[in-house]
């Protein structure tokens, strides 16, 4: 078995530990016999709870071959008592802790609520927030320098070796804090960004696409996988998404407050209306377009479960996310020939630049290439 290294970071609000490796089938089903353990493609790591147990009981699971980095706060022992936030509390009482210094001001989770951020957005400014606090816990919050936070971030990506994308929400709720709370002037606080992986997504051919689906026997999970695919969806917009945001009048799909707040139509397939419409008469949904098993809306920890199923029974060894339906859609679309601006409206991008990714790994192109190897007589 391989080596892991296991660290420690934010994802979709809650603290995660995420472990690093080279590709290896035997880690990963190990991983899998843990509760809760999941795939983020865009950390390219797979990621458990904190409580998943003390250092010696995940070392033992894996063949002593783990590598702790270190975690500002506590062990992974302390982890596995409970949830970081449940840590601050109990050590409420220390010298120097967040709750003598003031924890997260009512005023910022005010703020950012009056502005609309989602509430993924709000848990991860929060925790980010509370560690800058709890970093300069001597310092009064509105005496501290543009240099005090640039050793912060430094501390960040030296000491705790946290990802870009960890980097970037540490400075985004410090920037928020100070310009939308204590009301600095923009112009007086400046942070280099730190460079973003370019990472190319993955995605599947047409053909594998549809053995996926192929191999969903089941007329509602069939129906969301399908549903994702042909409009494109994040899979939070499609747990939102009512009946009456089928328009099979117009043949559009409506998402609500995607990404951004924003609305948006996306594209109905004539086979996923045909297929919607044997869902209903079967499963008559009341409030959600999909619904769970008691009612409520569909759990989007299913989706990736039913997804996983899919993916095994057709035998493709890709790692495929459910993410990875909508990379597909862009991709397949662009390569059938349409226009990349109606592909960046189709998916709710703001900035044409994000959907020219997909422009790097269509075979529109590449496949008219010849290797020049192919010219050689070897």
């Amino acid at each position: 078995m391989k080596k892991i290294t296991v660290k420690t970071g934010i994802i979709d609000g809650k603290e995660r530990l995420m472990l690093y490796f080279d590709y290896d089938r035997e880690v990963i089903e190990q991983i899998k016999t843990i509760p809760g353990a999941r795939w983020h493609s865009g950390e390219r790591c797979w990621h458990v709870s904190v409580l998943a147990g003390p250092k010696e009981k995940l070392n033992r699971r894996f063949a002593g071959k783990l590598e702790f980095e270190d975690w500002k706060i506590g062990s992974l022992d302390d982890l596995a008592v409970g949830r970081l936030g449940d840590l601050m509390i109990e050590r409420s009482k220390e010298p120097g802790n967040l709750k003598e210094t003031g924890l997260v001001p009512e005023e910022f989770i005010k703020t950012l609520t009056l502005k609309n951020y989602s509430p993924n957005t709000i848990r991860t400014y929060k925790t980010m927030l509370q560690e800058f606090l709890e970093y300069y816990s001597h310092l009064d919050p509105g005496k501290i320098t543009d240099e005090q936070i640039r050793e912060y971030l430094l501390y960040l990506i030296e000491k705790r070796d946290v990802s870009v994308s960890y980097q970037n929400q540490s400075i985004n709720a410090i920037k928020f804090y100070f310009e939308h709370v204590l009301g600095r002037p923009v112009k007086t606080y400046y942070i280099q960004r730190p460079r973003r992986e370019k990472k190319l997504p993955g995605v599947l051919s047409e053909q594998e696409v549809q053995l996926i689906l192929n191999n969903t026997e089941n007329l509602k999970h069939k129906a969301i996988l399908s549903l994702i695919y042909s409009a494109g969806l994040r899979r939070g917009e499609l747990i939102n998404m009512k009946p009456v945001d089928i328009d099979s009048k117009r043949m559009y799909v409506i998402i609500r407050q995607g990404k951004g707040n924003k609305d948006r139509y996306s594209i109905l397939s004539e086979k996923v209306l045909e297929l919607l419409r044997k869902y209903f008469i079967e499963y008559h949904p009341k409030e959600w377009l999909f619904e769970g098993q008691f009612g409520g809306q569909y759990s989007a920890t299913s989706i990736q479960n039913i997804l996983r199923d899919s993916v095994s029974r057709s035998g493709i060894r890709k790692r495929v996310t459910v993410h990875t339906l909508r990379h597909c859609f862009a991709t397949h679309l662009l390569e059938h020939g349409v226009d990349l601006r109606y592909i960046q409206e189709l998916l709710g991008h703001k900035n044409l630049k994000t959907t020219e990714i997909y422009t790097h790994i269509t075979q529109r192109g590449l496949g008219k290439i010849k290797s020049p190897l192919d010219n050689l007589d070897v």
